[in-house]
């Protein structure tokens, strides 16, 4: 089917109240795969000739791109090399570009310099041997790239998934190649760095691989390694290192990453000022400011080459819950449809209306956490069938479905068993490069069930990826993507990293993750990556981008999605022991230098002069409030804000379920509390509501971050076509989740503009319970019913002229509480004390009262600006490098003139898991007696640091139990030197943390069980069991070299015997890219 005209929406028959797809209509049917795409043009058609670049002009650097007391020169040119095509949008359905991309080969460079540089404008490949040619034309912002590294320069390109980057890094290559000079090529991840192995060694041949599982070739002119490895190589001052001109980073905005963004500031510091660097990069703002650290900390030009062109535009649809349609909100010229967008919200909003109402329609407790628990995922597998059907059908694959949950993948992927995308030769294909795959494992291993069960799927042209999947079927999927015989993939978000797999569209079945703390929206920037997947250079004129909208996703949140910037790179910068000690073995090294260095230290510093101008702004606001008697107002203000302490208190006590849920009857009239701001001295002021119904969460929801009880009231809001609830009928919203409240004295008007809606809020934000209840029907989903509803209350108030009547918590609820009494009596106290004041019946009360607000925020604002100031321009981390080496001190890791001792030298060699109490566990002879397999098994809960879920097993290996607990209590006195040194820390949880439940796993592995034996022995997914002994393997070698550093031959003999023990059979696969 060929390609519709790019000015009409793709989906246009199935969009609106148009035509619909029945869920499970044909399920069955097999849908043909055998299909040829629309001819599009080549990257060669594509891409025209690129004008000489012009020499740019120096302009002066701006006040917040200074450094310290030095100024960089920065140098910038913009330059388009394409016709803008003109928007045939109508100008109503239009409201802004966003930042998805753009068909327009624009290119903006800047370049920034040390102080007193000679600039020389690049000289590029012209007039020289090129170290390589393309056999294509290569776009503007690859030229420019390749003329900077050409002349010798660092060079960041900053660019969409798929634009080209990597054409850069092989011009780099190539030129080391050429000069006979050493260039390393670093990738996040081991994968990602066996692929480029494969890639680049057809490409150049003299290419080696060090990942620490395996090394290959490492004389070679071209290493390619993870940064781990690099780091490593630097502090230990490998002799590769001297040889080195180049070094290539590949995905640089992953040094954002929490846990492991360090390992790639520290390298970069690290390296010598010698060595030239290419960043290649997804699209990031703040490129300029990253460019200024580079040039800081080596003295040297970095350029930045950066592009919003994506070789395929991408059309991005949201499909709402309880929907029949899709909804083009962003089109390919990047214009966002406001229309198109409130309909699908609008359509979201009718949706969760209907559930809400449902839900609180049912009569008992029961049959409400049967519905919310029976009803949403059954929904959200039948859209997703859904749309998988219509992809199919109207040839729009391959698809990548992304999910943040690695059971979902596979759920979705049995839901689509029953389909078949392939022929009987594509069929042929993939039994034989499966057979290929599986030959290197034994028979044992080609029957486990994850291999039998995920054949039938792959033939069938549908494949899962995530981490819980054994290494080899993981590659394995990755082959048969890219040689296309794979039309369906279900991934999780790992399946965007690095790994060069375009599909023709993508589709995200939810847009909430779980971060390792709590679950979030993901951000504009995740969005951005991972919907770059879809559109296949030369093969799709245009990609496809699904966005299915669930019940709990405010409108705000997702435009802010799919409408936001790329995430900035924000530096993670943070002390570890590990680098403190190496940093002290280095002779001429220093821990402040490190931090002086860093990009954390640069971007507070980079702070310092905005903040100080943010300042002068704050105090010449404050200057200007003037307030007539600030005494009596200031008197007035505090003893308010007393009072709302008070209030708070009194609810605290009122609210608990104990006073308050016999009294949540259907029908009772209730105010909420609802405070506006930190301070609580203004609030949302909501008119009365009614109780529906109420829901608890039960001990199956204990671990919910959700409030334990739930409120259902019908509030009267200000109508809108979006949906009024930010959660799902089983969570509350918080004060700014809720729609707008409507003006008191609204209730009961027959009027378009205000609306009765059946709101979930938390039992803590009651404030004024009624005694009085009225009638609610028993259906509550007709908008007449709830209104009716509001005429009820409407009629109360007109009764009740003086106020309606409350329950008094003492004598109607018998609340028999001493500390609340009190409460009652401090705040009758308090309130006639405030009515005493003169300023409680002045005239202009309201208005010097806000203005005396106004007046405390402005110096709280004030003072958080010193503060910030203050740090900007201190040593960050100063306090965190103190404290830390006293506890280094304390532990005798370091003598007190802060030489590294024994112990220390030890922890230099352990940057797998805690080097401080696997240091102290050496020391202590806590492995002295163990046998080699319980040597292993104790090292695993260092590695397995999960945390425990209630499934998980407790080790049943009695040798092991006094070793555990001995560890737990070496743990514990860690713990507490940390205390000691003012580290927070709870002593108990980082002694728990240590889990147990693969130890029997890995004894049986020691023991030479078969991998499908210990499956059976945990619930972890393979995947998961196999990345744990990895990791072990790789603690085992380091602990090995650790032994050898100190001259324990025993212990080294134990640490390397326990390694060999554990590799052997799939665990240690060999990659099938290499």
């Amino acid at each position: 089917m060929a390609d519709h005209d790019p000015d009409l929406d793709l989906f246009s028959a199935f969009d609106d109240s148009s035509a619909t797809l029945t869920p499970t209509e044909q399920a069955a049917a097999s849908v043909p795969s055998k299909r040829k795409e629309a001819p599009a043009s080549t990257a060669e058609d594509d891409r025209a000739p690129s004008p000489p670049v012009k020499k740019p002009l120096q302009q002066e650097l701006q006040p917040e791109a200074r450094l310290a007391s030095t100024t960089l020169q920065v140098v910038e040119g913009k330059r388009i090399d394409a016709t803008v095509i003109k928007d045939s949008d109508n100008p109503a359905t239009s409201c802004g570009v966003v930042s998805t991309g753009t068909q327009q080969k624009n290119l903006i460079s800047f370049s920034v310099y040390p102080p007193e540089y000679k600039i020389q404008a690049a000289a590029g490949a012209a007039g020289k041997n090129p170290a390589k040619t393309y056999p294509f034309t290569l776009d503007p912002f690859q030229q420019q790239a390749v003329d900077f590294i050409e002349a010798g320069e660092s060079v960041l390109v900053s660019a969409h998934t798929s634009a080209g980057k990597t054409a850069v890094a092989e011009y780099a290559i190539a030129k080391s190649l050429r000069d006979k000079q050493r260039v390393i090529y670093t990738s996040p991840i081991k994968a990602l760095s066996n692929q480029k192995y494969r890639d680049l060694e057809e490409e150049f041949g003299d290419v080696g691989l060090m990942t620490g599982d395996i090394t290959i070739n490492p004389s070679a002119t071209c290493l390619i390694m993870t940064t781990e490895i690099l780091r490593s190589m630097l502090y230990r001052g490998s002799e590769v290192m001297r040889e080195v001109a180049w070094v290539i980073y590949d995905e640089i905005h992953y040094m954002r990453d929490k846990e492991r963004g360090v390992v790639w500031e520290e390298s970069i510091i690290l390296l010598p000022h010698k060595v030239r660097f290419v960043f290649l990069s997804a699209t990031i703002p703040n490129s300029k400011e990253f460019a200024g650290w580079i040039c800081h900390i080596h003295h040297q030009p970095c350029h930045v080459v950066y592009t919003d062109y994506r070789p395929t535009p991408l059309q991005h649809y949201l499909f709402p819950a309880g929907g029949s349609g899709l909804h083009l909100v962003v089109d390919e010229k990047g214009k966002f449809r406001e229309d198109n967008f409130q309909k699908a919200i609008a359509t979201l909003a009718a949706s969760a209306d209907e559930a809400t109402s449902e839900l609180a329609s049912y009569g008992s407790n029961t049959k409400r956490r049967k519905a919310q628990k029976t009803n949403p995922k059954k929904k959200v597998g039948s859209d997703v069938f859904r749309i998988v059907k219509l992809i199919m059908e109207r040839q729009y694959d391959p698809v990548i479905i992304f999910s943040f949950s690695k059971r979902e993948c596979e759920s979705y992927a049995l839901l689509m068993s029953k389909l078949d995308f392939n022929t009987e030769e594509e069929k042929q294909s993939v039994d034989q490069l499966f057979k290929n795959a599986m030959d290197s494992l034994s028979d044992d291993d080609r029957a486990l069930p994850q291999v039998d069960s995920i054949l039938p799927l792959l033939r069938r042209g549908i494949g899962i990826h995530h981490g819980g999947l054994l290494p080899i079927l993981k590659e394995v999927i990755e082959i048969l993507f890219s040689e296309g015989l794979l039309k369906c993939l279900f991934a999780t978000e790992t399946f965007s990293m690095g790994l060069n797999m375009p599909a023709k569209t993508v589709v995200f079945t939810n847009c909430r993750k779980y971060d390792g703390k709590g679950f979030r929206w993901i951000t504009a920037g995740e969005y951005i990556q991972m919907s770059g997947r879809a559109g296949r250079r030369s093969l799709d004129a245009r990609g496809i981008v699904i966005q299915m909208l669930s019940m709990q996703m405010e409108p705000q949140v997702a435009k802010d999605i799919l409408y936001g910037q790329a995430d900035p790179l924000v530096s993670t910068f943070h002390l570890g022991y590990n680098m403190l000690l190496n940093l002290m073995r280095v002779e001429d090294a220093d821990p402040e230098y490190m931090i002086k260095q860093s990009f954390h230290q640069f971007q507070n510093e980079q702070a310092a002069p905005v903040l100080e101008e943010a300042l002068e702004r704050a105090k010449e606001e404050k200057g200007q409030i003037v307030i007539k008697n600030e005494e009596e107002v200031a008197q007035y203000y505090y003893l308010s804000r007393s009072l709302v302490r008070l209030k708070e208190e009194f609810l605290m006590i009122r609210n608990k379920p104990d006073h308050v849920v016999r009294f949540l009857n259907g029908g009772r009239l209730v105010k909420l509390y609802c405070p506006n701001s930190d301070d609580n001295s203004t609030k949302t002021e909501w008119d009365w509501g009614v109780i529906v119904n109420f829901t608890t969460k039960n001990a199956a929801d204990s671990t919910s971050a959700a409030p334990d009880t739930i409120v259902h009231v019908l509030l009267n809001c200000v109508a809108t076509n979006g949906t009024t609830m930010s959660n799902d009928a089983t969570n509350g919203s918080t004060a700014s989740e809720l729609p707008t409240p409507a003006p008191l004295n609204m209730m009961g008007l027959s009027s378009s503009a205000y609306e009765m809606k059946i709101c979930p809020v938390p039992l803590e934000m009651l404030d004024l319970v009624s005694s009085l209840r009225v009638y609610i029907p028993k259906d509550l989903r007709t908008v007449d019913s709830r209104q009716a509803v509001g005429k009820s209350v409407k009629e109360v108030l007109r009764r009740f002229p003086q106020g309606v009547p409350l329950l008094d918590p003492r004598e109607d609820m018998d609340i028999q509480d001493e500390q609340f009494s009190r409460v009652i009596d401090k705040t009758i106290e308090a309130e006639k004390k405030l009515e005493s004041l003169r300023f409680h019946r002045a005239d202009d009360k309201e208005t010097r009262f806000a203005l005396y607000n106004l007046k405390i925020e402005s110096e709280a604002k004030i003072r958080e600006l010193e503060r910030k100031i203050t740090e900007a321009k201190s040593l960050v981390l100063r306090d965190d490098l103190r404290r830390r080496r006293r506890v280094l001190r304390r532990l005798e890791f370091v003598d007190t003139e802060g030489v590294i001792q024994r112990k220390g030298r030890t922890a230099c060699e352990v940057s797998t898991t805690d080097e401080l109490l696997v240091t102290e566990m050496i020391f202590t002879g806590q492995f002295n007696d163990l046998s080699v397999n319980d040597t292993v098994a104790l090292l695993s809960c260092l590695i397995n640091t999960e945390k425990k879920k209630d499934s998980d097993k407790p080790s049943q290996a009695e040798s092991i139990e006094v070793p555990v607990r001995q560890l737990r209590e070496t743990a514990q006195r860690i713990a507490r030197v940390m205390q000691d040194a003012k580290i927070t820390i709870d002593v108990d949880e980082y002694a728990g943390a240590f889990n147990t439940s693969l130890v029997d796993v890995v004894i049986a592995w020691c023991q030479g069980a078969k991998f499908s034996q210990i499956c059976k022995m945990s619930d972890a997914f393979e995947g998961t069991i196999i990345r744990c002994l990895r990791r072990l393997e790789e603690l085992l070698r380091q602990l090995t070299l650790a032994a050898h550093s100190i001259g324990d031959v025993e212990l080294e003999k134990k640490f390397d015997e326990g390694g060999k023990k554990l590799k052997r059979d799939i665990v240690f696969a060999a990659s099938l890219y290499l």
